[in-house]
């Protein structure tokens, strides 16, 4: 069941009181400018919108009002678990806070010698699995999703990590922590890979395995970019409301339910099958740990898709050269394959080309013109790489396909697809989840709070 709107008003001012180290200067009663809800004529929402292209989409979502306040609801929403343990560092300092972390997930929090309430909190509320979550299916989900990882993710995950740079306002937070930088931005989306691939091996989501680790990583990064960016003037709430909110953790926790139910729709279908079916649950699960509310892990496809369009609506649309394309640049440019031998040369080109043309499919409708707006240009080279490598892919993913409806054979190839995960992790490094705020960028155009 939904949060009532008044609820769930109540707990997004109380972040101010409850949490003032970080919160204390936020008037969450301030509607930001991110937010596309100040117009009279819907026509005028809709044409500020990123749903500007599908004006029957967005005026039927227009009309739930229930869903729209939601999401402007959690715009404003940070991680009421989290925030305060990271609200610490100021105390504690930044490498004691993750350290304490980091023993909390490997041993529990019962563990850790001195260990402050926030903390106990934030690994206890990781802990409290809702009702909804069968453990069985999240395993079943993970077994499935490991083909698409293993074999598709070492060459898309650019593609999809440029598509989270599309909106200023929602991009912000990654200009202002250095991802500008082609070094940078290669850590955050080796990270990124890192924490959805270890969340599909066996085992990880379970309260000692490494993904349950990883998401209150995340989470932590998260939460210290918020109490950064909040603590050193350089964040205008009037325009951006507050960083990293839940609604912009959609966007990276649901792009496969979406994708999923998309493609139901697209079939006529109302409901997922059995396998779909475990997918999904696999990503509720993996974003209760990311810390998203229930509010936004519809059930259905259409629940999905809606919540999914419904978040893009209440964005108010806007590309800028300074943030979005210094990010998409440095995304495009970075070093994510090692390139020196012949053979890494050449999968490098071959990997730029395929997640150029990913984010063009699948984010941009298809459209050439629209990915070039974006600052992603398609060649004709581009596209003849691309379907050599998805040629590729596509037999692979059959192969697999074939192997996992074979008794004999599906457990070895279920073993071969967990082994070329963890080859494809252990080729990224380590992951360390940090922010450090000492390297944090200004950002042109950026106006400091008032």
């Amino acid at each position: 069941m939904a949060t009532p709107i008044a609820d769930l008003r109540a707990r997004i001012a109380a972040q101010r009181t409850d949490n003032p180290a970080m919160y204390g200067a936020v008037d969450f009663a301030i509607e930001p400018e991110r937010l596309l809800t100040d117009a009279k004529n819907p026509q005028e929402l809709i044409a500020g919108s990123e749903l500007r292209a599908y004006p029957k989409v967005a005026a039927a979502l227009l009309e739930d009002r229930a869903l729209m306040e939601r999401m402007a609801a959690y715009t404003m929403m940070g991680d009421a678990a989290a925030d305060p343990y990271a609200a610490l560092m100021p105390e504690h300092g930044f490498k004691r806070l993750v350290d304490m972390l980091v023993e909390a997930c490997d041993k529990g929090v019962d563990k850790v010698e001195g260990a402050p309430v926030e903390l106990i909190t934030f690994i206890r509320s990781m802990e409290a699995t809702p009702s909804w979550v069968d453990m069985k299916l999240v395993e079943e989900g993970a077994r499935l999703q490991r083909v698409t990882f293993a074999n598709v993710a070492p060459w898309a995950i650019r593609g999809a990590f440029i598509a989270t740079f599309m909106n200023k306002y929602a991009a912000l937070p990654m200009a202002l922590t250095g991802t500008l930088s082609n070094k940078t931005a290669a850590r955050r989306i080796k990270e990124t890979a890192m924490f959805f691939g270890t969340s599909v091996l066996p085992g990880a989501l379970a309260r000692f395995g490494a993904g349950f680790k990883a998401a209150a990583m995340v989470r932590l990064m998260h939460s210290m970019v918020r109490f950064n960016v909040l603590s050193n003037g350089k964040w205008d709430q009037k325009v951006y409301g507050i960083p990293i909110p839940q609604v912009d953790q959609m966007p990276a926790g649901l792009i496969s339910d979406f994708l999923i139910s998309s493609k139901v729709l697209r079939e006529g279908r109302s409901d997922f099958t059995p396998e779909e079916r475990a997918q999904i649950e696999l990503s509720r699960y993996r974003c209760f740990l990311l810390g998203l509310p229930e509010d936004l892990l519809a059930q259905t496809p259409r629940g999905i898709v809606d919540a999914w369009n419904a978040r893009a609506l209440s964005l108010r649309a806007g590309f800028d050269e300074a943030t979005c394309g210094g990010l998409l640049r440095a995304t495009l440019e970075a070093d994510l394959i090692d390139t020196s031998t012949p053979q890494g040369q050449i999968r490098a080109r071959l990997e730029r080309s395929f997640a150029k043309v990913y984010f063009m499919q699948n984010f941009c409708d298809g459209s050439e013109k629209a990915a070039a707006r974006f600052g992603v240009k398609i060649r004709a080279i581009d596209r003849v790489r691309a379907a050599a490598v998805g040629v590729g892919l596509m037999g692979q993913m059959r192969l697999y396909g074939a192997a996992a409806k074979t008794p004999v054979v599906r457990h070895l190839a279920d073993q071969r697809l967990v082994g070329k995960v963890r080859g494809y992790l252990g080729s990224l490094g380590h992951a360390e989840f940090t922010t450090d705020a000492t390297k944090y960028k200004p950002v042109a155009g950026v106006k400091p709070a008032a």
